[in-house]
């Protein structure tokens, strides 16, 4: 995206040099616009080294399934929890002011669900607590550790789970430890979930638990089987590209956001796929050779992710998944066939691959809270003919005074944002009619980072 600063000032002229000249000269390509140097340095700190080793200690436990045993220190849901939780509370020590492990118990399963019995589960939380007492806002990052094989309810059999899901284990305690070193401004909530494999049963209680308590939250971030480059089938094998579900229109939605997403036909802008395209933007600027592919559906065919229930809880959030799935390996038993290798073991991990999408999720939750919060109010006067086009917005209530905004302009049959102006006030008018375009709004920082985008209303 191309960079263009607007002044008050020099408003009209560069009006005119917009409709003039620019215009015709301006490319559709992505431009990367600033990088920041506290970012740079902490995503250098994930080594691949420490995401194997936390990899290889989860694939110990033998199985973590829903059912298996939790008195025993060494197999079962039970000895892994205990794992999380000890590696979490040494990274607390000496920064209890801030960094508080929780460990969450609820109660699922019997009759009429995926779990043959009742069983207390337990969610593993990680608090962040963030450096501005002004600014409330949280960011949640999930992973469930939970296992299983083929058999919804064994239990007992071996359930390496390496990739489905110690990559997301993984990736979120590389996250976790540099952040405990690296304080952001706002809340990171770093969530390890059991019962996923058994409908989502972790993330569903916590995402009930956030709607109970009103967090402020800006974003979820479901990272979920992360470290596969190798497809079965077509044998493709790829470590540049990564997906991103976001979910089209929002689950939870009043009659009245209905009617104002039928009149800017704005489909395509729920505010979870605004966070999609931010973490493309932001994790394409900081981790060379990948690509982050936005798939525009809220998971795959026929499975789920633990960022489903905080969406239906009306919460923005979304999944990072690889590119390529292995179904050889996704809950076989492991085994090996005429030659065929079946079974979610440490050998089919990408640790190059999962070290690249660690950093993804560590630059994009670091720009997010460095950066203002999201303006307000975002419109695009509507009121009569033009073919210039007013939006304007207000500032974020919270947090730091932006330093200024970014308006984020496309055409309407394209997926991406190909423009990006800067802007110092709180509106601005452009040569680009509001028939043709979509516009958003980001504030940035005084550092140059953006929030996420917030799509701009017609408000006749």
């Amino acid at each position: 995206m191309k960079q263009i600063q607007i002044t008050t000032k020099t408003r009209l002229v560069i009006l005119l040099l917009l409709a003039t000249i620019i215009v015709p000269q301006w490319s559709f390509s992505q431009t990367i616009i600033n990088k920041d140097p506290r970012i740079e340095t902490a995503t250098q700190a994930i080594t691949t080294e420490s995401l194997q080793n936390t990899i290889e200690s989860l694939v110990e436990f033998h199985t973590r399934h829903n059912l298996s045993t939790q008195s025993s220190a060494e197999i079962g849901i039970g000895a892994a929890s205990n794992y999380i939780e000890e590696r979490l509370n040494e990274l607390s020590v000496g920064k209890e002011n801030f960094v508080s492990i929780e460990r969450v118990r609820y109660k699922v399963g019997g009759s009429g669900t995926r779990l043959e019995r009742e069983v207390w589960l337990p969610n593993i939380i990680a608090t962040i607590k963030g450096s501005n007492a002004d600014d409330d806002r949280v960011i949640v990052m999930l992973a469930h550790y939970d296992s299983r094989t083929e058999n919804n309810n064994d239990s007992t059999s071996f359930a390496p789970g390496a990739n489905d899901n110690g990559s997301g284990v993984a990736a979120l305690m590389e996250t976790a430890t540099i952040l405990v070193q690296n304080r952001l401004p706002i809340t990171v909530k770093i969530m390890f979930l059991s019962g996923e494999e058994h409908g989502l049963l972790g993330a569903a209680h916590m995402a009930d638990v956030a709607r109970k308590e009103n967090w402020n939250v800006i974003a979820v971030i479901n990272n979920d089987m992360i470290s596969n480059s190798q497809s079965s089938d077509t044998d493709i094998r790829n470590n540049t590209k990564l997906r991103v579900f976001s979910e089209n229109i929002p689950f939870v939605e009043t009659e009245q956001q209905a009617k104002e997403r039928d009149y800017n036909s704005s489909q395509n802008d729920s505010p979870s796929r605004q966070l999609a395209r931010y973490i493309k933007e932001i994790g394409e600027r900081y981790t060379p050779n990948l690509e982050i592919k936005l798939i525009y559906r809220i998971d795959r065919f026929g499975r789920g992710g633990d960022h489903t229930p905080f969406c239906k809880q009306g919460f923005t959030a979304v999944r990072v998944c690889e590119y390529y799935e292995n179904y050889d390996r996704t809950h076989a038993i492991t085994q090996t066939i005429d030659g065929r290798e079946f079974g979610d073991v440490i050998k089919g991990v990408d640790f190059e691959y999962l070290r690249k999408n660690t950093v993804d999720n560590l630059a994009t939750v670091m720009n997010m809270a460095f950066a203002p919060a999201a303006p307000q109010n975002v419109f695009t006067d509507a009121s009569d003919l033009s073919n210039y086009s007013k939006i304007s917005w207000q500032a974020p209530a919270i947090g730091v005074k932006p330093a200024g905004y970014y308006l984020l302009i496309r055409e309407t049959d394209k997926s991406q944002w190909e423009k990006k102006i800067f802007v110092e006030g709180e509106s601005v008018v452009v040569p680009y009619s509001k028939d043709n375009y979509f516009f958003a709004v980001q504030s940035v920082s005084e550092a140059g980072n953006e929030s996420v985008a917030v799509f701009s209303r017609g408000k006749r």
